[in-house]
């Protein structure tokens, strides 16, 4: 078990079994029918995810533009769960497909805010795909697209994944199970 700042770090989804399945992910996106590709990485916690997955589509043989969008969801244990857009896109999306990345599906507030903007917007057709889905949070009628792993119901960090701005460098998706 690492070890990470002093803290023990059950691995749940090790370097290897995540760069295999980006190449499987982007694989099953090329086999689709997006055209005129946009990217759109919804920050903070996709971004490694976004970068690896941008590479393996480069790979399969697509070639998207990326843009980055951040959204704030308030609501975790506190109230009914606000979205808002806190940094938009530059792109126009009219008559785009959009591919959605996010590094993990929860109750999917997030996701259902920032699809239905784009289709709002006038994007051709919205896809999302997801490294971890925890479909037993779902809150909201959305599922991926296409999806990495399903995640246990427990508080999972690395990949871009944080527990206050902590851990994100981490090659693989863990779980903090207390100090060393």
């Amino acid at each position: 078990m690492p070890i990470v700042r002093n803290k023990k770090i059950e691995v749940l989804f090790t370097a290897k079994q995540i760069a295999r399945r980006n190449h499987e992910l982007s694989e099953e996106i090329a086999l689709g029918d997006l055209k005129n590709i946009l990217v759109i990485s919804v920050l903070k916690g996709s971004f490694v995810f976004a970068a690896d997955l941008i590479r393996a589509l480069h790979k399969a043989g697509l070639t998207p533009e990326v843009e980055f969008i951040s959204i704030a969801s308030y609501g975790a244990g506190t109230s009914a769960g606000e979205v808002r857009l806190l940094r938009d896109v530059d792109s126009d999306v009219k008559d785009r497909d959009i591919l959605l990345i996010d590094d993990i599906l929860e109750s999917g507030n997030t996701m259902k805010f920032t699809r239905d903007l784009m289709l709002s917007r006038g994007a051709r057709k919205v896809s999302i795909v997801t490294l971890l889905d925890k479909s037993m949070r779902r809150k909201s009628d959305i599922n991926a697209d296409y999806v990495g792993f399903e995640c246990p119901d427990k508080f999972v960090v690395g990949y871009g994944m944080d527990v206050g701005h902590a851990f994100r460098e981490l090659p693989f998706v863990g779980v903090v199970t207390g100090d060393a």
